[in-house]
């Protein structure tokens, strides 16, 4: 048996370690609070392989929301992009099917601190085993919210719950996010159709667990196109708000699109929510772009606005934020960002960050 590690580029610039077997491998991962070991035995299997990947990042800012009495300087975990490191492994079943799995976890490298917080569990970011093939992919356990994964393609910061004024509004309790729920859901089962000249569709159900109502549970339908020039997403989902008692929903819907003009590439969405068990909604609108200069340096632009309509509530948030971006190498990166917050009845507030990021 002859195991070797191969670094090759992956998606997102990132690079992946790659354990190979020439006749048969199983790769075992034994992970402590103070660390992890890899351990590798032969097994009658063969075919299979095992990628290990992360993304480490930290920034420093001065934070203050239009709604805080006084800015706060702070290090913070992730930034542009919220820290990780993960593993996962596909084995090829023949006929073109294979079995794939991924355990994920979020950390914080300012503190050592293990999730995005002490409420997290230990695999935070994904944890799942499914089949992939022809047929699409179907995969079950705890896995990204694919209306989180969509916005990320139609807002310029992407998947940032710092600097994304998209995403702040929407996701993040601090800013007042209108959808309700994580960007992470448990129990679930999910379906990603092949690509058809560009266009694909997701489908995700989180089961409630609880006895006697089968039906409670989380429910996601979303629709991608990627083209050369043009991405555009719809997602609608719809979030329960308790497992026992009345129930009570809210049901959330994104549009958007991005096209790359080379020169700049333009990004758009919109956002609306209605709680059914209360009379209350959002609407968010979202604009932005990013510019290129060179291979190494780009510029973020995005600003969003969230109108909130209910019998108590009826503010309205502006977020803008722009970042500058130098890439020191394919997988390390430096950032300036600021941001300005302005809600309704309160002042503006401005924050002032830089941070770094590195990928492997």
């Amino acid at each position: 048996m002859t195991i070797r590690g191969t670094v090759r580029p992956m998606y997102s610039g990132m690079k992946k370690f790659r354990l190979r077997t020439g006749a048969c491998a199983t790769v075992a991962f034994c992970a402590a609070s103070a660390g992890a070991q890899v351990q590798i035995a032969p097994q009658v299997q063969g075919g299979s392989q095992v990628q290990l990947y992360g993304l480490v990042g930290t920034y420093i800012d001065s934070l203050k929301r239009s709604d805080m009495a006084q800015s706060q300087v702070q290090m913070g975990s992730g930034g542009l992009t919220t820290s990780f490191w993960g593993i996962r492994g596909k084995e090829d079943l023949g006929g073109g099917a294979s079995a794939i799995f991924a355990l994920e976890s979020f950390f914080q490298p300012n503190n050592g601190g293990q999730g995005r917080s002490a409420a997290d569990p230990y695999w935070s970011r994904n944890a799942y085993v499914g089949l992939t093939g022809a047929f699409g992919r179907l995969t079950f356990g705890r896995q990204t919210n694919p209306t989180y994964v969509a916005m990320q393609a139609v807002n310029p910061f992407g998947s940032s719950v710092v600097f994304s004024p998209l995403v702040v509004q929407t996701f993040v309790t601090s800013y007042g996010g209108s959808i309700i729920g994580d960007t992470v859901w448990n129990n679930t089962a999910q379906y990603t159709s092949p690509s058809y000249n560009g266009l694909g569709a997701t489908v995700i159900y989180g089961l409630g667990g609880v006895a006697g109502s089968p039906g409670i549970g989380n429910l996601g339908l979303h629709l991608s196109y990627s083209g050369s020039a043009l991405t555009a997403v719809l997602s609608a989902q719809r979030v329960r708000f308790t497992a026992v008692g009345p129930v009570g929903a809210q049901y959330a819907y994104l549009a958007g699109a991005a096209y790359d003009f080379r020169l700049v590439k333009l990004y758009a969405s919109a956002v609306l929510t209605s709680n059914v068990s209360t009379p209350t909604g959002t609407h968010t609108y979202q604009a932005g772009l990013s510019i290129p200069f060179t291979p190494a340096d780009f510029l973020y632009a995005s600003w969003a606005r969230t109108r909130r309509s209910g019998p108590v509530d009826n503010s309205l948030r502006n977020t803008a934020s722009i970042a500058y971006d130098h890439f020191l190498s394919k997988r390390t990166d430096l950032y300036a960002v600021y941001s300005l917050d302005k809600l309704s009845g309160h002042s503006i507030g401005n924050t002032f960050g830089g941070g770094i990021r590195h990928t492997f």
